[in-house]
């Protein structure tokens, strides 16, 4: 059944152009087929472990859990080559204590808000929940989009309503969560890819997901935003980071989305400050793989503390 756009929508949809859906499953079906040699392996692992957002979003967050959750970031395993993770991600109201157990160290500290996950609360509100997580000390914002609006062909309004949280975070990077799994098709992902992109910033992120959905990353939906991302730096010279976000568990996974990454942006975009991993699960399976390469053997789950959060 066809669908019916709004035509400010359409119009949207004409100047960023298609997603060729079956080009799309056939080249990230290719991804998962790619030989990665131990060394290589290895490095991918680690640089995996230096990307993830190490996350805990439940109502029963508290001091101490965020605690666990800052020294499991710090150190996420005994071996001296083991690297830092990118961020730990936390509510606002959890931002003061997660900057107090890392600052100075490199572990950067993110904070959904903009009434995550459904940014169903008015502007003013959502944007002064922004202001406060920014003073108590977050170095990043995830927020969400309206997906609703995007999809009525209120397009000025979403647009209008990131440009203003960029304003609120100051220095803080702003990550925009499209939810694709409420977005409906791959074409409505890649136009809501670019119109976020319209207004940030070099540096800021556009990402799949919330991890509070049925559904959230996938090869195929990163494929069509780091497309999007690909295609707005070589008309604007803009560099735009992407953050997949929940259900990817595994090391083979994490390996599939970085050569899907390497082979469509390039090696720039391998690195924490271009690309994350919202999938705090993942951490002790690319943990189990690295100690695999190193002793050959296969370490057992409670051989690694759960400190990993949620998503």
């Amino acid at each position: 059944m066809a669908i019916t756009r709004p035509l400010t929508l359409r119009r949207l949809l004409d100047e960023v152009g298609p997603v060729d859906a079956v080009g799309l499953d056939e080249r990230v079906a290719k991804y998962t087929t790619r030989s990665i040699k131990r060394d290589s392996k290895v490095r991918g692992l680690r640089m995996a472990v230096s990307m993830v957002d190490l996350t805990t979003l439940e109502g029963k967050d508290t001091p101490g859990k965020v605690a666990s959750l800052c020294r499991k970031a710090l150190r996420p395993h005994d071996a001296a080559d083991t690297p830092q993770v990118a961020a730990v991600c936390v509510y606002p109201s959890m931002v003061r204590h997660a900057v107090g157990h890392v600052r100075g160290t490199g572990v950067r500290v993110a904070s959904v808000a903009t009434a995550f996950p459904s940014g169903q609360t008015p502007l003013k509100t959502r944007l002064a929940e922004v202001k406060q997580a920014v003073t108590d000390g977050a170095d990043e914002i995830d927020m969400v989009i309206r997906r609703g609006a995007f999809l009525a062909g209120r397009l000025d309004e979403v647009r209008d309503e990131i440009a203003a949280v960029v304003d609120a975070c100051g220095n803080a990077v702003l990550k925009v969560i499209l939810e694709t799994s409420e977005l409906e098709t791959p074409d409505h992902i890649r136009a809501a890819s670019f119109l976020a992109m319209q207004v940030l910033r070099d540096g800021d992120f556009i990402k799949t997901s919330t991890g509070k959905t049925s559904s959230n990353a996938t090869l195929a939906n990163n494929q069509v935003m780091i497309d999007a991302i690909r295609d707005h730096y070589l008309a604007t010279g803009t560099r735009i980071g992407m953050k997949p976000a929940g259900g990817i568990r595994t090391a083979k996974q994490a390996l599939h989305y970085l050569v899907a990454v390497k082979e469509t942006l390039g090696d720039e975009w391998l690195h924490p400050s271009r690309y994350r991993f919202g999938a705090s699960s993942l951490l002790n399976d690319l943990l189990r793989q690295l100690e695999t390469q190193r002793g050959g053997a296969y370490p057992a789950p409670w051989s690694f503390s759960e400190d990993s959060g949620g998503y």
